[in-house]
């Protein structure tokens, strides 16, 4: 057997962080010069689900787990047709991938599309640094593109940052699509694309639900011109504050009072379609193992999570909006982040976590089923 050291033998590459610390490693992917926001996922597992995220667009993921790449690549996996991350970080690449799904190694296929990363860094050490001081602006060089530290801090400080971005239309569908249900068609669905991955809608057509996946740019005219039973508003990168349309859509999806469902993205523009602000975590939860606790059952999930950005709401008590009354259904267990909205005088809510679960624990499917029950009970 042949094994391949591609990682190992590639060209020097160093990653450096906007506040001037550095990294020095070798390549893994493609040879040449990123950008993005430095951030960390926790997965053990997942990986090629979390890369081909959109939600990722922008930003360079270190990974924590140490060995990564163990499984290879398929071609069944992928949450959409690209890996969307700008970078990324791993401690120790696997030299061969061992899985019987394996087409390709990771290597390879963030070669074949241009993603460059950097391998062999202390990525314990550069967690714990973006946990003390907060995601930032990164770096990474590799081949002709290393040069002296003090050039490429320069160069990663004239990058855009994460707040004000307004990436969601940069990663939506152009186009709109139908996922048809799964069996017998029970209601009909329209899903605004803010950076939605394929599981999604998947999960909704295995409960009957014909799914139209419509660009982050539709209007509401468009939206209604589907007749849905419910509106669906997803994932997506970049800062909710810059969202004016699809808060506006929303708003008006909730004058109607059509039973809606937000999850992410979705749940930061529920928020403030009903009057409460956003703001930016300081190195936000990435990964497939945060608790959240529903607080309309007590129960407590182990979820999946992405998002750099959550709703500043009043965890205790119960407020008024123009759309009714609203509360906080969901909290993360970890440090008490708005987790989940709903409200109480009409069928909306959302969660900041991803039930689809593709990578993750499967604690949360049971929203996809309360979105059905809204339906359920509005046709009746």
């Amino acid at each position: 057997m042949t094994i391949s050291t591609r990682g190992a033998a590639k060209a020097p590459a160093v990653l450096v962080l906007e506040d001037g610390r550095a990294f020095r490693g070798r390549a893994y992917g493609a040879v040449g010069e990123t950008f993005g926001e430095a951030v960390f996922s926790t997965g053990m597992t997942g990986y090629q689900e979390t890369l081909t995220d959109p939600s990722y667009h922008r930003q360079v993921v270190v990974m924590t787990a140490p060995h990564v790449g163990n499984t290879g690549v398929n071609d069944e996996d992928p949450e959409s047709q690209q890996i969307w991350v700008s970078g990324y970080v791993v401690r120790d690449p696997a030299r061969v991938p061992s899985n019987w799904r394996s087409q390709r190694s990771l290597d390879e296929e963030l070669e074949r599309q241009g993603v460059v990363g950097i391998s062999g860094i202390d990525t314990r050490a550069l967690t714990r640094h973006l946990r003390e001081r907060g995601a930032m602006r990164v770096g990474i060089f590799s081949g002709d593109a290393v040069a002296d530290e003090a050039t490429l801090l320069a160069r990663v400080l004239e990058a855009p940052e994460m707040v004000g971005a307004d990436l969601s239309a940069e990663v939506a569908t152009k186009e709109t699509y139908v996922v048809p249900a799964i069996g017998t068609k029970k209601f009909t669905v329209a899903a605004i694309d803010l950076g939605i991955k394929g599981m999604t809608p998947h999960r909704m057509a295995e409960r009957g639900i014909e799914v139209h996946v419509l660009p982050a740019t539709a209007t509401l005219d468009e939206v209604y011109a589907v007749r849905p039973d419910g509106v669906f508003f997803s994932n997506g990168p970049g800062d909710p504050a810059t969202a004016d349309h699809p808060v506006s859509v929303m708003q008006g999806v909730l004058e109607r009072k059509t039973p809606l469902f937000g999850i992410c993205f979705g749940n930061q523009i529920l928020g403030r379609a009903l009057g409460f602000g956003t703001y930016k975590l300081k190195y936000g939860h990435r990964g497939i193992n945060q608790p959240v606790q529903d607080r309309t059952t007590g129960k407590v999930e182990v979820t999946a999570h992405n998002h750099g950005f959550a709703v500043d709401a009043p965890l205790d008590k119960v407020s008024d909006t123009k759309f009714g009354r609203a509360e906080v259904s969901h909290v993360c267990l970890n440090d008490q982040v708005v987790e989940g909205l709903q409200l109480l005088d009409q069928p909306a809510f959302s969660v900041q976590y991803h039930p689809e679960a593709a990578a993750g624990p499967h604690d949360a499917a049971y929203l996809f089923d309360r979105f059905v029950s809204l339906m359920e009970g509005q046709r009746a």
